[in-house]
């Protein structure tokens, strides 16, 4: 059971784009730098990002949003669009705090780096070496993962075990990429191992204040109470802010646009790593599969010549260049960064919606050209692509209306089963349980083969407390996956109902 790509809807939101905006001119330093123009308000790229940006987010319905471009390696251009709460007026500024989500993972990345280099952690060496006890028991495999294994996604770990399930490795270590969160909470547990220290505290001591990231923690910080962004929904609902106690590598670091436009810097100019540590991040480890990020239960299909995972980053490699990037998602915060090597230039945007992905390629071309094929890879809907259209229809309609009105192109294959089984959970959190009941029997008609189509419509089942239908339909997600775990989770629970 899968929470995938946000489906958005249109609700208006004029009057709610407020901006403040601070221009950097650049001062490089460096001789491998070249000037670049003095005065972003003359400079087209950000003109363009100041026209399109506001239009963009009015159709995704985002409430608020932050971004940094940095140009030969210094930040030069910060701007916050929106407002920090839907219910409020408060403009979002560069130096309002939104979650990072999976933007964690590259800072995690750098400061693994730094023991690196410091001679503390070797790359290739198992992390058991590290640990006084199994991170898991009975299985010899977990000799096999290492730090390069971890920062690669290449562990054998599924992304998340999910609430109550034991940690497995699903695939021997090395053998091929499966994004993983999992495995970054392991490399976390051998680096507070080595370090003697929480990650916050190394974090905060080995990168955000060499770097002046005043803004960054992985834990709760009590100034974040009035500085931070609160999460939306596809809706523009806000949502209650989650205030870590615990860090989390992979997911839980808290940050401004200011404060990552200066780790992007740290990365596009090689400083605090030594140089042939920096070209290891930056080398591709392994290809992705084009057709999965989360590929624990098959075999690669086909791999991409053009993308691939260094150390903790994205790689895209074409004709015009190198570029590192990567996505986040916390449900209701998205962000995208990514960055030329070359040109050392690089944007990042960070949104308190669940749409916020929506928009991250046109703005991505505004900043720094291309078209960063990532966007394909982790398959998100386009603002106005159907299956917003569609997600707008069932919101303003209802399900069953909207999918007589589309149903010419909910036949085209113009929809993911993703972007559907998003649609239906949303429904379900709204407690809109029969519209949701038919949204997921509309993925089962449009991929029947999916086991994850009739694991997701069982869950509505349910909660509807129709037990024998939820009984069926997880029967049949675990005859189609006999490795759903959740299935059988859910299957053993309503058998003792």
């Amino acid at each position: 059971m899968t929470l995938a790509n946000t489906i958005a809807s249109s609700l208006p939101v004029a009057g709610l784009l407020i901006c403040a905006t601070l221009a950097i001119p650049s001062s490089p330093d460096s001789s491998r730098s070249r000037k670049v123009p003095l005065n972003p308000s003359k400079d087209s790229a950000i003109a363009s990002l100041e026209r399109d940006i506001p239009s963009l987010m009015e159709q995704a319905t985002l409430p608020g949003l932050s971004a940094a471009l940095v140009r030969n390696g210094q930040t030069y251009w910060l701007h916050g669009f929106g407002v920090m709460n839907a219910t409020s007026s408060e403009a979002v500024t560069p130096d309002t705090v939104f979650e990072a989500a999976s933007l964690s993972k590259p800072v995690f990345a750098y400061g693994v780096l730094k023991l690196v280099d410091q001679g503390k952690l070797s790359l290739d060496t198992p992390l058991t070496s590290y640990l006084s006890k199994p991170y898991i028991e009975g299985d010899d495999r977990l000799a096999k993962i290492t730090a390069r294994f971890v920062l690669s996604h290449r562990t054998g770990f599924p992304n998340w075990r999910g609430d109550g399930n034991s940690l497995t490795i699903r695939f021997t270590p090395g053998e091929r990429f499966s994004y993983s969160g999992e495995g970054f909470v392991y490399l976390q547990r051998a680096v507070e191992q080595i370090t003697g220290k929480p990650l916050n505290d190394f974090m905060t001591e080995a990168v955000f204040i060499p770097l002046g990231m005043a803004s960054s923690s992985y834990t709760w910080r009590p100034d974040f109470d009035r500085r931070a962004a609160t999460g939306h929904d596809a809706d523009a609902q806000p949502a209650d802010k989650r205030k870590p106690k615990e860090a989390n590598a992979a997911a839980s670091l808290h940050t401004t646009a200011r404060d990552y436009a200066l780790f992007l810097s740290a990365v596009l100019t090689g400083t605090g790593l030594k140089p042939a540590t920096l070209g290891e991040m930056e080398t591709p480890q392994v290809a992705l599969d084009l057709s999965c990020t989360n590929c624990t239960d098959r075999v690669p299909r086909e791999l991409s010549r053009n993308l691939f995972w260094g150390l903790g980053w994205g790689i895209e490699r074409t004709e015009k260049g190198v570029s590192l990037w990567h996505w986040g998602d916390n449900g209701a915060f998205k962000c995208f960064v990514a960055a030329k090597l070359k040109d050392k230039t690089a944007i990042v945007m960070f949104t308190n919606s669940e749409n916020g992905l929506a928009i991250a390629k046109p703005i991505v071309h505004d900043a720094i050209g291309g078209q960063q094929l990532a966007f394909t890879w982790i398959k998100y809907d386009s603002y106005d692509s159907v299956a917003m259209r569609f997600a707008r229809a069932v919101r303003l309609k209802g399900a069953s209306q909207a999918i007589a009105d589309l149903a010419g192109l909910l036949k085209s294959d113009a929809i993911s089963e993703s972007s559907v089984n998003s649609l239906g959970y949303g429904l379900l959190s709204h407690k809109q349980t029969a519209d949701a009941i038919r949204i997921f029997q509309l993925n089962v008609e449009l991929y029947p083969d999916s086991a994850n189509t009739y694991d997701s419509l069982g869950e509505a089942y349910m909660a509807a407390g129709d037990k024998a239908q939820a009984v069926k339909n997880y029967e049949k997600s675990l005859s189609l996956n006999p490795q759903n775990t959740n299935a059988t989770a859910m299957l053993k629970r309503l058998r003792e109902m």
